[in-house]
């Protein structure tokens, strides 16, 4: 069997979505959708958060970051695989693969560790109010945010290096729509079990143990609202609460059928459709569920739109 080096290979090709001919436009299309939805509103968070100095509180830092990470991690996923549905050549360069693997694992990783910090704010924010300004002071949020970026980058720098010096089987067909990491690997000859093992330890400390983080403080943050004398108020909290759980499970849930998964199982071809979720479907939803709901930024948009005065029909809308 011909075995080559990384560094040999010129050219990897995707086998995408081919097996399903009939939907490969509508898997476009949806795609394409998701992807100029979560551009449009990642950026608008981002732009408004900046603009507005009522929100350069803890909360819109997080959101901030996660929706920077969140642009890199669509693109990085979406945005080849579209480029090649266009042009029908489904082909990636080896600096192109080894580059977007690594993106794709920094951007993931990253946000695995900001949304137990980001649930964490919540938690002393809701449960813990008069400390709140001393225990999420500025600078605490600022290493916070740079400790999740560091972590992200780091884990994904130990996995991408520990694949590319593996030597493959010669063959270049990669059984995704991206250089995911584990369909990579099913290119390679030789032994894998220490890169399997370096992969388990990482999906362990990344995938289980921040989603217990996240359900333990707003299991605090439930208990809280539940004292809560207001029924509407109540109503209120309980709906916030369950869009981020709800998002929260599809990221991690997606992302933990891929990684925990038994080594036997093979499904790769579900594998595609995961990565669409959790690369294209929660992006999508973060901004919107995280902040376009929120009061706070409908206000901030209002004290835009209303220096305009031909956007008076706009603003009746948002009231």
């Amino acid at each position: 069997m011909f075995l080559a080096n990384w560094t040999s290979v010129k050219v990897f090709f995707f086998l995408g979505f081919s097996h399903y001919p009939k939907v490969q436009v509508i898997i476009f299309a949806v795609c394409l959708l998701m992807y100029l939805i979560t551009l449009l509103g990642n950026i608008f968070l981002i732009s408004i958060t900046i603009l507005d100095s009522h929100l350069h509180t803890p909360m819109y830092l997080f959101l901030s970051n996660l929706s920077f990470l969140d642009i890199w991690y669509s693109s990085s996923a979406l945005t080849p695989m579209l480029a090649n549905f266009v042009s029908g050549r489904n082909t990636i360069s080896f600096s192109g693969c080894a580059t977007q693997m690594y993106l794709s694992l920094a951007m993931g990783s990253t946000e695995c560790v900001l949304l137990p910090m980001m649930a964490y704010d919540r938690y002393v924010a809701i449960c813990n109010p008069l400390r709140y300004p001393i225990i999420m002071n500025r600078r605490t949020c600022v290493q916070i945010a740079a400790g999740s970026w560091m972590t992200g980058c780091l884990t994904a720098l130990v996995e991408t290096m520990s694949v590319l010096p593996l030597s493959l089987c010669g063959n270049t067909i990669i059984n995704h729509f991206t250089c995911e990491i584990l369909a990579v690997l099913k290119l390679v000859c030789v032994d894998t079990s220490l890169v399997q093992l370096i992969m388990l330890v990482i999906s362990v400390l990344l995938l289980p143990m921040p989603m217990l983080l996240i359900c333990i403080s707003y299991a605090f943050i439930l208990a809280s609202i539940l004292r809560i004398s207001s029924v509407d108020g109540r109503s209120k909290a309980f709906s916030t609460c369950t869009a981020h759980l709800m998002v929260v499970v599809l990221f991690y849930g997606t992302a933990l059928s891929m990684y925990l998964k038994p080594s036997a199982v093979d499904s790769q071809e579900i594998d595609k459709f995961m990565a669409l979720v959790y690369a294209g479907l929660t992006p999508m939803l973060n901004p919107i569920i995280y902040s376009l709901r929120n009061k706070e930024v409908k206000v901030a948009l209002k004290k835009l739109l209303i220096r305009n005065p031909f956007n008076t029909a706009f603003i009746s809308i948002l009231k």
